[in-house]
């Protein structure tokens, strides 16, 4: 079995232009004759590697907590793409992952520098995934999230941003990108995992 950390390290993770940066204070230090080492940290909640819940662009929908586990956990397909995910491309990475494993069709993992569509996001909702993820610090373009988040969460699509891929080849893999458990929040950073089974 082999384990891939697809996660950023906190304090030095990309940021979406505008959300604050990681910060970490030293509360007790043991060096300074302390009893123990401790950490304080403030953060947005979409900082680094993380996933959206659907309250994140749509009032009253659901909250972090609020989102079965099971979207998060499970066999799932990387797929490598630069650029724009068009629909056919949507189409294909969807086609790629039934043909080696069906279940892995429910999370798709886009390998590179990439964009998502609306016309894409539209195709992933049509087929009801479960989870949507890339290597960006949004899943549309940067410039105007707003259209296709409002696609992938309207349906209930997890989005697992700012997910790093360089290591891992295409291919199925068993996902774990369980979110912290933040009740209200509209999102939360998780620490994501593939592993390979040999």
């Amino acid at each position: 079995m082999k384990i891939y950390d697809i996660s950023q390290e906190l304090f030095s993770c990309a940021v979406f232009p505008g959300d604050s940066q990681p910060k970490r204070e030293i509360l007790c230090k043991i060096d300074d004759g302390d009893i123990c080492n401790l950490t304080g940290l403030s953060m947005c909640a979409h900082n680094g590697t993380h996933v959206d819940a659907p309250f994140h662009f749509i009032n009253g929908a659901k909250t972090i907590e609020q989102v079965p586990l099971e979207k998060f956990i499970g066999p799932c397909f990387v797929v490598d793409h630069e650029g724009i995910v068009s629909a056919e491309d949507a189409q294909n990475f969807l086609q790629k992952a039934k043909n080696q494993n069906p279940e892995s069709s429910k999370r798709i993992l886009i390998k590179g520098k990439s964009e998502v569509s609306a016309a894409a996001a539209h195709v992933f909702a049509e087929e009801e995934i479960f989870l949507v993820g890339n290597e960006s610090q949004t899943v549309g373009p940067e410039s105007a999230p707003m259209e296709v988040h409002l696609i992938l969460l309207g349906a209930e699509i997890v989005l697992l941003e700012g997910i790093r891929l360089a290591q891992v080849p295409e291919g199925v893999y068993f996902l774990n990108a369980a979110p912290i458990n933040l009740g209200g929040a509209d999102g939360a950073p998780c620490r994501a995992i593939l592993i390979e089974k040999n």
